[in-house]
């Protein structure tokens, strides 16, 4: 039985706004931080809050029920604390506006954070994924899964069960509201974490697992995509969200790297009768969703409306 996702959505860009320049990736190099400083970091946060509130409300227009949001709306945000901000009060009362909208908001932070690495490296996790937390607080939203900041376990270090031996001690390191935000997503190559490897963090600290389609299929374990998918969906205390595209290499790029996703869409997400909200990871963004919703799908798959 394949079941409709609850709600679906894409990451971070919505390409129909981004010719109008709204985007909510303003940065600048560590140079142009050094001269300009907070002032300026302040005034690209302004603007990125601003169009994410824009970029919020033309999903809930448009269907788009789940967004997951950039992790660099804050320049430098590592170099200073949100209050110190000169934009501070302008840019908190638009997060609020933000958060009151019913749409469920998640973040995805960047690789190079190591929960189970050590020193300076677990230092600048710790760092980041508290800045993360902080912005959903900030949006007024309640600790919980619902506003996931998903994450990968990271490298093997040359033992994965040591490895997520000390992710799961260093996870006490995290306040209390990111503990309650935290999920772990299964990797895409076989040297790193399949479903099946991170039910020892679930088991630990509770942890969900976000099923990732696609890197199931790169890197499956011993498990087919029901057995993994059912495996995750119990992890979950509120309704899960999962990841879905489609490979770059199988429908349009013999040549792509084998992880690259496609542009488009090209088949379907089986749910197995469960409700889940789904994140499509395809580089066309809305745009390839509203295809899909519509039924005029890329060639060469057939997929089902959402």
């Amino acid at each position: 039985m394949i079941v409709k996702p609850h709600a679906v959505g894409y990451a971070c860009i919505n390409l129909s706004l981004q010719e109008s320049k709204i985007t909510t990736n303003r940065g600048m190099i560590k140079k142009t931080f050094t001269e300009k400083g907070i002032a300026y970091a302040s005034e690209l946060a302004l603007k990125n809050v601003q169009d994410l509130l824009k970029i919020v409300d033309w999903n809930l227009e448009n269907g788009f029920r789940l967004f997951r949001i950039s992790s660099d709306l804050f320049p430098w945000a590592s170099e200073y604390k949100f209050s110190q901000l000169p934009d501070f009060v302008e840019i908190r009362a638009t997060l609020e506006e933000i958060g009151s909208r019913p749409i469920r908001l998640t973040t995805h932070p960047g690789p190079f954070n190591h929960l189970a690495g050590q020193g300076k490296v677990l230092d600048n996790t710790i760092v980041d994924l508290e800045y993360q937390s902080e912005l959903f607080d900030l949006m007024g939203l309640a600790p919980s899964h619902w506003n996931k900041i998903n994450i990968h376990a990271g490298g093997t270090y040359g033992d994965k069960k040591a490895t997520l031996a000390r992710f799961a001690q260093n996870f006490a390191l995290l306040s209390e509201n990111l503990r309650a935000r935290l999920t772990v997503e299964n990797d895409d190559r076989p040297s790193l974490y399949t479903v099946s490897d991170l039910t020892f963090l679930y088991e630990t600290i509770g942890t969900p697992i976000v099923f990732d389609y696609f890197h199931h299929a790169l890197n499956p374990g011993e498990q087919t995509e029901e057995e993994a998918f059912l495996t995750a969906y119990a992890t979950w205390d509120v309704r899960p969200v999962f990841h879905y595209s489609d490979s770059r290499q199988r429908y349009e790029d013999p040549k792509a790297r084998r992880e690259a996703h496609a542009d488009w869409l090209y088949s379907s997400a089986n749910t197995y009768g469960k409700e889940v909200d789904i994140v499509y990871e395809c580089k066309m963004k809305e745009l390839a969703v509203l295809r899909l919703r519509n039924g005029d799908f890329a060639e060469g798959g057939v997929v089902e409306q959402v």
